[in-house]
């Protein structure tokens, strides 16, 4: 039996680092990012897959500044809506597996209990809209995929949520955050593990669970009780909670996404930790696992 060959898309972002990295025991990783596989240039994807000829594709690339996305719509749409479906293409004609990621933000945030799968979508913004899109566009061609959706994520690097209150702590006596959107927050690592462990099951167990999944840490939290879980027993700065109106941004938010993920327990036998465990791990310093 042959040894798979992983395709990575996105392996220089949070959860496409992680990916790269702890799928290697599983086959031999082809590890791209946006200099190597531009996910913009549809002929770039289909050479690069054409090439490879994966057993697995993991999309872990994607267009993810939710307010540029407002402006940059075009971008957005071609990496998060058309990309995911070139993909998907040239995995079934491969005979191959997609595993993609998605967002809670394809959703619109009015329910007051977590969204299953099959919740009607209604995406707020641009990022949300594009990213259903690339969920269709793989929906449509039939491919053996498996497309999970999150949210909330952070890492040890990159652009996040996590960073950017480790320097402003670090910087300011007072910070005020959003405290009337609830969701979850998924380190990158966790997700990544999660990954792993299902093509660690096999391939073809994986196909037979094609579909989508709600993938996430358990609990919830606003943004404020995720600032005040990183900051700690730190005496400074001080985390003041705001109301989403004092503090507009380019694109809405949904007020609510927390994702309920019984389905993906179910299908898979295992579930993700509580995400203050998960960020506890993460704070302990573990930068490798």
């Amino acid at each position: 039996m042959r040894r798979a060959t992983i395709l990575v898309t996105g392996a220089q972002g949070q959860l496409g680092f992680e990916l790269a990295r702890l799928l290697l025991p599983y086959g031999d990783v082809i590890a791209t990012d946006r200099a190597t596989l531009d996910l913009a240039d549809p002929d770039a994807i289909v050479a690069a897959v054409r090439g490879a000829k994966p057993t697995l594709i993991v999309n872990a690339g994607a267009y993810t500044a939710v307010d540029l996305a407002e402006t940059e719509t075009a971008l957005a749409r071609a990496v998060n809506g058309r990309a995911p479906g070139i993909l998907a293409e040239e995995a079934k004609r491969l005979d191959a597996i997609l595993i993609h990621y998605s967002t809670d933000y394809v959703f619109d945030g009015t329910h007051a209990t977590p969204y299953p799968e099959d919740a009607p979508t209604g995406p707020l913004n641009a990022y949300g809209a594009t990213k259903l899109e690339g969920e269709r566009a793989i929906a449509a061609t039939g491919a053996q995929a498996l497309v999970f959706r999150t949210s909330w994520v952070y890492g040890l690097r990159g652009r996040n949520f996590l960073l950017t209150i480790r320097r402003l702590a670090a910087e300011r006596d007072e910070l005020s955050i959003v405290a009337d959107q609830i969701g979850v927050p998924n380190w990158c690592r966790t997700l990544a593990e999660a990954t792993v462990r299902i093509v660690g099951a096999g391939l073809p167990s994986a196909a037979d669970r094609a579909g989508v999944y709600h993938l996430s840490s358990t609990g919830q939290a606003s943004w404020y009780d995720f600032a005040r879980a990183i900051v700690g027993d730190a005496s400074k700065p001080r985390i003041k909670p705001i109301a989403t109106a004092d503090y507009p941004t380019p694109a809405r938010r949904p007020a609510y996404g927390v994702l309920a993920t019984a389905r993906f327990e179910a299908a898979f036998g295992f579930a993700l930790p509580d995400w203050r465990d998960a960020l506890e791990r993460c704070l302990a310093g573990h930068a490798q696992p």
